[in-house]
């Protein structure tokens, strides 16, 4: 192997200028196989296109179904389970269909039972194909969905519906349609409130623009359904806003930080309450924080704030705005990491972040260790430097 403390790379900065960058040796985190017992620990795993045959983003979206569970397996090995079929594995409009969402879901589910690692997964509404829908249809598709989802055995995330902002026209049309689908409901679910911020298409979710009116309907239809909610997913990137929200969900339902740059003081929580972790972060910086769970499990909170704070500049990065944008750079870095052979996503959008973007990734990746092979990672982004025209 290489010798690192002669190994650099020569990266563009922001000025325009070249600066040389040494690489650091890979750290060594320890393997946690077990759940968590302090927090309930899931990552919003991405998935890994299959680019050999005929590849049509946006009518095609074919799937290495092998790279990709095998990722899932090594994010068990460090005790993080996963939320299956979400965002993060590119699903919906231009990405993964339902019936390939449903294969995710079923293997999913498979790889997490043979671990005995936590799972929950994905139930929209996006095998609707009507412009406009009617409440009937969404509350049907819905179920449709829990009910597959609860076949693979696992609880649903139930995830904000694009049809639903078609076909709703009051917030008590969105109390119907929850009240409707959480009946049909065998496992407790995780309901998703996800923001503007990361889906502006969502604007009115919930009946309301306004932030606080949107939240007084949530816990309203969280009252009315408690027994069949066991979390509510916080994914507005306020993290003040979700301390208030989870003072005020009802006893026994828990809330999950959708936060990706807020992570710590929200999962530390205060004398009052803490938030588990729903994220998509947790993807790319498993190893790190699975040692900080850890540390958490032992009663260490100060060890816990101190690694977890040292993924935080990596995730601004990630996520940085437009923040729906931060799949790529999910994928970017498993690759770098040698977990797959390409970064191209099933949507096509591998090209909707800069190179400045991507150079911030690979140097923030590997200042935290998280580079298993330094060389490989290196070789790669001199790959993606030389396609852009940087010598």
């Amino acid at each position: 192997m290489t010798n690192l403390t002669s190994l650099s790379i020569r990266l563009p900065h922001a000025d325009g200028s070249i600066i040389d960058h040494k690489l650091h040796e890979p750290a060594h985190f320890e393997k946690h196989p077990e759940q968590f017992t302090s927090r309930k620990v899931l990552a919003a795993a991405h998935v890994v296109a299959d680019v050999r045959g005929e590849y049509q983003p946006g009518i095609l979206a074919p799937i290495d179904w092998e790279s990709t569970i095998e990722f899932r397996k090594y994010l068990f090995s460090y005790g993080i389970g996963i939320a299956e079929g979400m965002d993060t594995s590119e699903r919906g409009p231009d990405g993964l269909d339902w019936n390939q969402a449903k294969t995710l879901i079923r293997y999913g589910n498979e790889a997490a039972r043979e671990a005995g690692a936590a799972i929950v997964s994905g139930a929209g509404t996006d095998q609707l194909d009507t412009d406009n829908p009617t409440l009937e249809q969404v509350i049907d598709a819905y179920v449709e969905q829990i009910e597959y989802v609860e076949s693979c055995g696992s609880a649903a995330v139930i995830r904000a519906s694009h049809a639903l902002v078609a076909a709703a026209k009051s917030e008590e049309d969105y109390l119907r349609v929850y009240r409707e689908i959480l009946a049909k409901a065998t496992k407790p679910v995780v309901v998703h409130w996800l923001g503007t911020v990361f889906d502006p298409t969502l604007l009115g979710y919930w009946g309301h623009t306004d932030l606080r009116e949107a939240m007084r309907v949530v816990l309203t239809m969280a009252e009315e359904n408690h027994e069949k909610i066991q979390g509510i997913k916080f994914s507005l990137l306020d993290a003040e806003f979700e301390v208030e929200f989870r003072e005020l969900v009802p006893e026994g339902v828990d809330v999950f930080t959708g936060d990706d740059y807020g992570y710590t003081e929200l999962l530390l929580g205060n004398d009052k309450a803490h938030s588990h972790g729903l994220l998509g972060v947790l993807d790319p910086i498993a190893p790190i924080a699975s040692q900080a769970f850890a540390a958490l499990d032992r009663g260490d909170r100060e060890t816990f704030r101190t690694v977890m704070d040292s993924t935080i500049p990596l995730a601004v990065k990630l996520f940085e705005a437009p923040a729906a944008r931060y799949k790529t750079g999910t994928v970017f870095m498993a690759w770098l990491s040698g977990f797959q052979d390409h970064y191209r996503q099933v949507t096509g959008r591998e090209g909707l972040r800069s190179v400045q973007h991507l150079t911030g990734l690979f140097v923030g990746a590997d200042k935290l260790g998280l580079l298993p092979d330094p060389e490989l990672a290196a070789r790669r982004m001199q790959l993606v430097l030389a396609s852009a025209g940087i010598e």
